[in-house]
């Protein structure tokens, strides 16, 4: 690691195979908390490289507990890290794009540098996490949706999340989250907290089969917050929409904020779920979910999706699915 670290702060950058080594490594125990925390701080001075991203997401997958649907299933995430404190915008959405029919293996975690993160507001709940894979193919089945914590797929992490707590800023594992779904989804959307790591998931998504849509919105949000123009790249190539392109009006930060504490943000994710949420509120999980529906099936159209989704919202089904996740999980787990 000596060596490694010399070279980084030496301004050179790691080759792919020399990336996924390190994180091998990493998860083996060969390093100490400080020489890795030392590693992870280099990530925090300069831009990582598409061969170091590549190379780390490849050392995440080979150790990840893999589990294989039968189905195409999707996964909406987002790499967090943009500092805006938004409600869980993704996590929402997951649940309005399973309502439309669309079969979803979410990843997520706890918050890092927000209030709550998808798992926190989960465990809220009373969630159960599981990595029992008859459990989540059985909760796909059932209600076209599962939840799959983080660090019981990754057992790369464990050495690695109580340096990240403690450090409570966006690492280079942020840059990895949406890569390393151990599901393997062949459809994703995925929100990112700048324009070079977008263009960067975009160039190394075009060389996968998925299905895809990388967003970035230009004023910081790694979602689209429809608080201005946004960027998304998809398997067709780059393009920059503004709100009311999409049929929406344009917000105010405040307005999508996700409160101050975990109850907080339970209270604002029940209320939309239950058909209770303000338009604005409404209108930027329609915006992703849309998004993401449309990523699957870009034949449909990006309006069509948008109305799906919207009627999965406000119908209420998005609500029964997640009452059914709960119900499900809790009985088996």
């Amino acid at each position: 690691m000596k060596k490694i670290l010399n070279e980084l702060i030496d301004h050179q950058a790691l080759d792919k195979a020399t990336a996924r080594q390190v994180l091998i490594d990493m998860a083996s125990g060969h390093y100490n908390p400080s020489q890795i925390a030392s590693f992870i701080t280099v990530y925090m001075m300069r831009s990582i490289t598409v061969a170091e991203l590549e190379g780390f997401r490849d050392a995440m997958l080979e150790l990840c507990i893999p589990v294989d649907f039968e189905e195409p299933v999707m996964d909406l995430c987002g790499t967090g890290g943009d500092g805006k404190n938004t409600f869980n915008i993704s996590t929402l959405s997951s649940f309005v794009v399973a309502a439309a029919g669309q079969p979803v293996a979410k990843h997520g975690n706890y918050g890092v540098s927000s209030v709550s993160g998808s798992s926190n507001i989960l465990e809220y709940f009373g969630f159960k996490f599981s990595n029992d894979r008859d459990l989540l193919k059985r909760s796909v089945a059932e209600t076209n949706i599962c939840f799959m914590h983080a660090p019981l797929f990754h057992p790369a992490l464990k050495n690695v999340a109580p340096i990240r707590k403690e450090l409570g800023v966006k690492t280079f594992f942020n840059m990895l989250g949406p890569m390393i779904n151990p599901a393997f989804p062949s459809r994703q959307l995925v929100g990112v907290f700048n324009l070079e790591l977008a263009r960067q998931y975009a160039y190394i998504y075009q060389k996968t089969n998925k299905d895809f849509l990388i967003v970035h919105a230009l004023d910081g949000y790694d979602e689209v917050s429809l608080t201005g123009a946004f960027k998304f790249y998809n398997n067709e190539g780059e393009h920059q929409l503004e709100p009311e392109a999409l049929g929406f009006n344009r917000l105010r930060q405040e307005e999508i904020s996700g409160g101050v504490t975990v109850p907080e943000a339970a209270q604002i994710f029940t209320s939309i779920l239950s058909g209770k949420g303000t338009q604005a509120q409404n209108e930027v999980v329609l915006a992703n979910a849309g998004l993401a529906l449309f990523a699957a099936n870009r034949e449909r159209g990006l309006a069509a999706c948008i109305e799906d989704a919207r009627e999965a919202l406000l119908s209420g089904k998005a609500m029964k699915t997640f009452d059914r996740l709960i119900s499900l999980q809790n009985k088996l787990a």
